[in-house]
């Protein structure tokens, strides 16, 4: 059995919304508008891949522009 620790890849849209420092319902419209890259899992599952997220974040764009 192997012990190493697997890494996520992806996070949930609340763990997003708090390391972006924003509210969960802003990151919620964020992803609904396209302007936060998400995955849907199922029906229920929605989730936010960290390299998209970096992705974002190394390209400058602020939040207060993303969001209007």
């Amino acid at each position: 059995m192997d012990t190493k620790k697997t890494e996520r890849l992806t996070m949930t849209v609340p763990e997003a919304a708090q390391a972006l420092g924003i509210s969960r319902a802003t990151a919620y419209d964020l992803v609904a508008q396209g302007k936060l890259p998400a995955i849907r899992i199922s029906e229920r599952r929605l989730v936010i891949p960290k390299k998209g997220l970096y992705d974002l974040l190394e390209r400058g764009t602020n939040v207060q522009s993303i969001s209007q």
